[in-house]
């Protein structure tokens, strides 16, 4: 069978420094495109995300793989986070609340009393700054940047951030994602949320997609999908994907579908791990997705429901996976499991490939 490859890399890197930028926050809203022969990417300035990703299937017939809107206006009202960068820090923070430095912080909770993907106004939901942008050529890229205040949804001090897109080699899309803290430290956790359909953004749900996650252990949750601090095993559990298994083929064990982080075989480092590989075998589409965080969040859109997407058409639940690389969730109020801080100590680079 012919297949056709995509891969993904994301690099963050975190690291100190003073230096004084003005907010971007008024910035104009647009649409920009990469292009790099059949391989095309659009994206928006609302909130750094990827509105389009358009790929050839195994017979030549161009796709859109992943979920998202006609319009950017309705990616100001979006509440899934289609294709958006989320932070200051991604996924949940328990009780909104964290100590750093002998101090505590209460941040703005958006989910029960936690904190999820930055709060009510995080950085899904800003207009960034363009700051480079090339369509075509051999390496089409660009390069949003955005200024976080100080006390910007209860997070301590001014952050500065860009995240760049680029397309090289064939069919490969790296996002840069870079955090620099300006006076004081803080806790960073960058994400990329796309919802990808190899099949197309139109085609149905993903269940009869195959998925390896190259995880040997997730971390245990409670009600609230706060981690526990313990992690388990995959194996016996509907969360081993060790080996390549469709996503239905155990989603029914689960109370709605999959929204787990596993932890990384591997680990954190400062190269780029392979993490997961998707395939669609009645498109021929396979995504290959790499990274030097030390986990990544599963989710089968769980909560996805009748929302219109392009064209009209009408997204559902499973419609689309995410796989987002990250710190582990709450790992800011918890020692036991890793997190990244900005702050005159660090100076971590992560990747996300697919």
């Amino acid at each position: 069978m012919v297949k056709v490859s995509l891969v993904l890399c994301f690099v963050v890197l975190v690291a100190f420094g003073f230096v004084v930028h003005g907010s971007v926050a008024t910035e104009e809203v647009g649409v920009y495109e990469l292009k790099k022969g059949d391989f095309s990417v659009k994206l928006t300035n609302w909130g750094a995300t990827v509105i389009s990703v358009i790929l050839p299937d195994k017979n030549g017939k161009l796709a859109d793989v992943v979920l998202g809107f006609d319009s950017v206006n309705d990616y100001k009202n979006d509440s899934a986070y289609f294709g958006a960068i989320v932070g200051r820090v991604a996924n949940r923070i328990g009780g909104a609340q964290f100590t750093l430095n002998g101090t505590h912080y209460k941040l703005v909770a958006n989910e029960g009393k936690n904190m999820l993907h930055g709060g009510t106004k995080g950085f899904s939901d800003v207009a960034w700054k363009v700051k480079k942008y090339k369509k075509d050529g051999p390496a089409p890229h660009i390069v949003f940047a955005y200024y976080s205040f100080d006390g910007e949804e209860g997070f301590p001090g001014s952050l500065y951030v860009t995240v760049g897109y680029t397309l090289f080699g064939d069919k490969q899309l790296r996002v840069t994602m870079k955090a620099k803290a300006l006076n004081k430290a803080t806790p960073v956790n960058l994400a990329q949320h796309t919802y990808w359909n190899l099949g197309g953004h139109n085609s149905g749900n993903i269940l009869s997609e195959e998925i390896q996650i190259f995880a040997s252990h997730y971390t245990l949750v409670d009600s609230s999908l706060i981690p526990t601090g313990k992690i388990a095993s995959v194996k016996g559990t509907p969360y081993n994907f060790l080996k390549p298994h469709t996503v239905g083929s155990r989603i029914n064990k689960l109370p709605h579908g999959y929204d787990i982080n596993y932890v990384l075989d591997g680990g954190a480092g400062k190269k780029l791990k392979k993490v997961a590989v998707v395939h669609d075998k009645k498109s021929g589409r396979v995504m290959e997705l790499l990274t030097n965080q030390p986990g990544v969040q599963f989710y089968t859109a769980n909560y996805v429901k009748d929302v219109k997407g392009k064209g009209g058409y009408m997204y559902e639940a499973h419609a689309a996976l995410c796989l987002e690389t990250q710190a582990f969730p709450d790992s800011v109020n918890q020692p036991q499991l890793s997190f990244n801080y900005c702050d005159s100590r660090t100076n971590l680079q992560a990747s996300y490939g697919v």
